[in-house]
């Protein structure tokens, strides 16, 4: 009992009461023994209006099941509990807490965001071990000075409070890594003495400029400036040699910000900027950049220099002004780069075809490695369509199998693909077929024929309520697009589908996730948004561990489940247009990552 001296000694009575003057019961006796042992406690979304007293002396008075049992196994003996070093109690309507939280020394994290809180206690001051502080989501006005005295916090949450300064003394936290900070015209003057910081958020600030000081984080990792009103980034910024991560995204930038120092930067976001120009300048520094956002922004052209981004990975330049595949417009040499992920949407692309550009990545590198060495098709080897023909009439485009290894019989309205389309084929090899755009009710059974050769199948935009065994049995198969259908269901075959990598199910009928997706282990993308799906299996997810793309938006979700916060391979969850309450529109804003978090902070314990 001596682990209960120091607060014994200013409650006299601490230890010899269960005493419960308010809401005790609302917290199941059962969920109390549990944290005992654990110390650990999760209380989120109980619509707690205060915290009831037990929770504060859950480590004084004598538990009740001591009453209720004379002989105590080694499991039992309440005497040995466990200090509580977790308390979640997020998502409630709490509007205060009282100076019973000194009750709780031992804690490392309170988690109290998403409540209405408007102030803190000053007792706050005595969780000398606490190392994680969330407070955002409240109402908060002001930050009492004793939170300073939280010499080992290590991260300290308090976005979307009614904050306006900080208390003197905030540069004393220099054990802090994580900071979501509030909107203060001050808080760069403690910038340079935060310099075990790793992690910023300075989103949605209405910042106008990044102070110089930022770059006395000489720690700094992950850098957010999302949702601001930035026209330029200061030169500092850039001999951040430690900088991984940075988030520029809905900014007001002209320019791209050149980054000599910046050797380890992996992601930069500058997505719904005013970026006009795109130079050699600024990418020759980027050597371990893996993913570029650029989309939404009012680029002409992208520099031949791009190919020197060797290790990139995603790269998004959808919705700008590129019109062309021209060395001054989007290089050809493209194509040399092994990227995962290319978006290209929103350009008024004239030279290469939209049904390449909706196919998606690998197709469009393949296309671009084609023209390196082809300028393109002559109208003698294309098929010329005449005002005259019917499209379901018209012959095969053979240009396309020769130089592009395509079957291509798209658009053409048609419930049939005739014998002469795979006839056509001959001893030419195939990689992609696109029947998209027709009235077909069933895959072609003469798709078989091309099953050790066809890497990419695209059948959206049909009338398919079925997917027959022919396609499962298509070894190579890594792209599949199959939105727009009539399905349901897929059949457990598709299991057999061991190369498979993306498939794109959007738009069809499915009021789950197809159970045989979670068993093809090398799916890096599953696309199934505007269907009607009610529940994904989180435990499935997180075995699939290729799995980094997940798009569920517009479907019947009216709740996520708080262990798809442990899928962490996750880069993109798509989570919009879905019932649920939470997690809340200014959480999904905040993206994937930030999403992650909060659903693991909400696993009950």
């Amino acid at each position: 009992m001596s682990r209960l001296k120091g607060v014994a000694e200013r409650d006299p009575r601490a230890g010899f009461r269960a005493e419960r003057r308010d809401g005790g019961a609302s917290v199941p006796q059962g969920l109390l023994k549990a944290a005992r042992k654990s110390g650990q406690l999760n209380l989120s979304g109980r619509n707690l209006s205060e915290v009831p007293q037990c929770v504060w002396r859950i480590n004084v008075d004598i538990p009740e099941e001591a009453n209720q049992n004379l002989s105590f196994s080694a499991t039992e003996r309440w005497w040995e509990q466990t200090d509580l070093t977790k308390l979640i109690i997020s998502n409630n309507k709490l509007q205060s807490l009282t100076d019973d939280l000194r009750l709780l020394p031992a804690l490392t994290v309170l988690d109290i965001h998403d409540n209405q809180l408007t102030s803190l206690p000053s007792a706050i001051r005595e969780l000398e071990n606490l190392q994680k502080l969330n407070v955002s989501h409240n109402k908060l006005k002001i930050l009492p000075e004793e939170i300073t005295n939280l010499r080992n916090l290590k991260g300290l949450y308090l976005q979307h409070n009614e904050l306006t300064s900080i208390p003197e003394g905030f540069e004393q936290l220099f054990n802090l890594e994580d900071l979501d900070p509030i909107q203060n015209t001050t808080l760069h003057l403690v910038f340079s003495s935060l310099s075990s910081l790793v992690r910023l958020n300075l989103s949605s600030n209405q910042l106008k400029n990044l102070p110089a000081e930022i770059s006395g984080m000489k720690r700094l990792k992950h850098l957010d400036c999302n949702s601001n009103l930035l026209e330029s980034i200061p030169s500092e910024l850039a001999g951040m040699e430690s900088l991984e991560l940075l988030y520029l995204r809905r900014n007001k930038l002209r320019f791209l910000p050149e980054f000599p120092s910046c050797k380890l930067l992996k992601e930069l976001h500058l997505g719904e900027n005013q970026i006009e120009m795109l130079g050699a300048e600024h990418l020759r520094h980027l050597n371990s950049i893996l993913v570029l956002d650029l989309r939404d922004n009012k680029l002409k052209s992208v520099p031949d220099e791009i190919t020197l981004l060797q290790s990139l990975e995603r790269l998004d330049l959808s919705n700008n002004d590129i019109s062309s595949l021209i060395f001054c417009s989007l290089p050809y040499s493209l194509g040399k780069l092994h990227l995962k992920f290319l978006a290209l949407e929103g350009n008024p692309m004239r030279t290469i075809r939209r049904e390449i550009i909706n196919k998606g990545t690998q197709e469009v590198l393949k296309y671009l490695r084609s023209k390196i060495k082809d300028d393109g098709p002559s109208q003698s080897d294309s098929v010329i369509e005449t005002a005259m023909t019917l499209p379901s009439e018209s012959r095969v485009n053979v240009h396309a199998i020769i130089t592009l290894k395509i079957l291509d019989y798209s658009d053409k309205q048609t419930t049939l693909i005739p014998d002469e389309v795979f006839d056509a084929v001959k001893s030419n090899i195939i990689t992609s077929i696109n029947f998209s755009k027709n009235q077909l009710c069933e895959i072609p059974k003469r798709i078989i024929e091309l099953k050790e050769m066809v890497s990419d199948v695209n059948l959206s935009f049909n009338k398919l309520s079925f997917i027959s065994l022919e396609l499962c049995m298509l070894q190579k198969l890594s792209f599949l697009d199959l939105r727009n259908n009539f399905l349901n269901s897929l059949p457990e075959e598709m299991e057999s589908l061991i190369r498979l990598q993306t498939i794109n199910l959007s738009f069809n009928r499915f009021k789950i996730l197809p159970e045989v997706l979670y068993r093809i282990s090398t799916l890096e993308t599953i696309l199934i948004s505007n269907n009607q799906v009610g529940s994904v299996n989180p435990e499935k997810l997180k075995i699939m561990e290729n799995l980094v793309t997940l798009d569920l938006q517009n479907n019947d979700l009216l709740q996520i489940p708080p262990e798809l916060g442990n899928c962490v391979n996750l880069r993109t969850l798509l989570l919009d247009g879905n019932p649920f309450r939470v997690p809340r529109a200014a959480i999904l804003m905040k993206g994937t990552a930030a999403i992650l978090e909060y659903l693991r902070d909400r696993i009950p314990t």
